[in-house]
């Protein structure tokens, strides 16, 4: 492993903080049911500044004219590794991922009051984690209660996600080396899953098929829980039971990534369950890719965030007029947000450690400008549940295309273009199979 990212990330949110430090707990071990716990997830934010993967662990930066990154974790242990698995331990530890000191987790208590002693200003996961909370006013407590020998506790308590979002929505070369190879995993997946499809298979046999693919290029687990949806469960936004069958005449839309070395992919396709689209498929198909297409060409540095969203709308509003899906004229329906009965969802989110990833998207109520290294969803869809005012062809069509942009200098980079979403493309795909 190179620690040179992760040191740098710590040296710049030394240098945001000034003057003060910073506490960044992993995330704690979770009991799924009796003595069994969750696959353990580290957090996010904890993982962007160490790259230390083992629960109990915490980071303390501390700034100023002699800044300090500091690890406490679990000690060695040769026993626990017997049941549990390797253990760095603080020696080994503060070596490989560069920290300058590193101590035992069973003496942060002891240690954190003199550490906080005489800084200005404490910053921390607030309201996180409630019994968390309570342990760091503890330390700043103690520190106050030897205000009497001169020293002084920290005046000013502040978020440290703050500076953190900013800090994850810009992409560094490390970052983006990982997600290009997440998203590589991710569209071998989707064309798998393709090639597996036909009527009478099962939605959570395709599923196993995306994981099967998923694992075996070296992801450790999905991003998030897939969405492997036939007919009119692809008009369910959310739909995870994947339990049902994929019928021939049916769309089946898929929404599946893979998480990869803590960075996230996240891929949405939709194809025709027995290799040819509809004349009603192949139209609300189309509408949704034009109006992804309309939403690329606004992804660039200087765009405002809204501007990829409104340019996706204004595409499938009209679209949905041609179709008769709506009546009246384009200013009215968008003005009346009509179009909301087949698209009721934003265009994109940020894309990163997290699959809806940290970062604001207003400022001061104006919305965040794009930039250079920021990685983004772009995922327009149309969704037609049976209604009064639906043609019948179009009744439980469900359409969703994404794909995960980078913005780049020149524009943008779609870093999963090797998910084949053009019809040609899908329908000669399946024909092969």
């Amino acid at each position: 492993m190179n620690a040179d990212p992760y040191i740098r990330r710590r040296e710049l949110l030394a240098q945001k903080i000034e003057k003060g430090v910073a506490i960044v707990p992993t995330a704690p071990e979770r009991t799924r049911n009796r003595d069994a716990h969750y696959p353990y997830r580290y957090d996010s934010y904890f993982y962007h500044l160490t790259g230390f993967t083992e629960p109990e662990a915490v980071l303390v930066v501390i700034a100023g004219d002699k800044p300090k990154h500091i690890l406490f974790c679990r000690e060695k242990n040769a026993e626990r590794e017997i049941w549990d698995g390797f253990r760095y331990g603080p020696d080994v530890a503060r070596e490989r991922f560069g920290f300058d000191q590193a101590h035992s987790i069973n003496r942060m208590d002891a240690l954190m009051p003199d550490l906080l002693a005489d800084q200005p200003a404490l910053f921390c996961h607030l309201g996180a984690d409630g019994a968390w909370d309570a342990r760091v006013l503890g330390w700043v407590n103690a520190v106050r209660e030897r205000v009497r020998t001169g020293v002084s506790a920290p005046r000013d308590i502040a978020d440290v996600r703050t500076l953190l979002d900013d800090m994850r929505l810009i992409k560094d070369e490390h970052e983006l080396a990982t997600m290009r190879r997440a998203c590589e995993i991710s569209a071998g997946a989707h064309i798998r899953a393709m090639r597996a499809a036909r009527p009478g298979v099962g939605e959570h046999q395709i599923e196993a098929e995306l994981l099967h693919e998923f694992r075996r290029h070296g992801s450790q687990a999905p991003a998030y829980t897939s969405i492997v949806a036939g007919g009119a469960n692809a008009c369910v936004l959310h739909y995870v039971a994947n339990d049902a069958t994929v019928k021939g005449g049916d769309l089946l839309l898929i929404d599946a990534g893979c998480e990869l070395d803590g960075y996230a992919s996240d891929i949405t396709r939709t194809f025709p369950v027995n290799g040819r689209f509809s004349g009603a498929q192949k139209a609300v198909y189309e509408l949704v890719l034009a109006a992804q297409a309309a939403a690329m060409v606004q992804v660039k540095p200087g765009a405002k965030w809204n501007e990829p969203h409104d340019a996706a709308v204004k595409t499938l509003a009209q679209g949905m007029l041609d179709l008769k899906l709506l009546t009246g004229n384009l200013d009215e329906v968008l003005e009346k947000e009509s179009y909301r009965q087949f698209y009721m969802h934003r265009t994109g989110h940020w894309l990163g450690l997290d699959v809806h990833d940290a970062g604001d998207y207003k400022r001061d109520g104006q919305w965040r400008t794009l930039a250079p290294g920021m990685v983004l969803t772009v995922e327009p869809g149309c969704y037609i549940r049976p209604a009064p005012n639906v043609p019948a062809e179009f009744h439980h069509i469900g359409v969703r295309i994404e794909d995960d942009v980078v913005v780049t200098a020149a524009g943008y980079e779609v870093l999963t273009a090797a998910a084949p979403k053009a019809i040609q493309d899908i329908e000669a795909l399946m024909a092969a199979r």
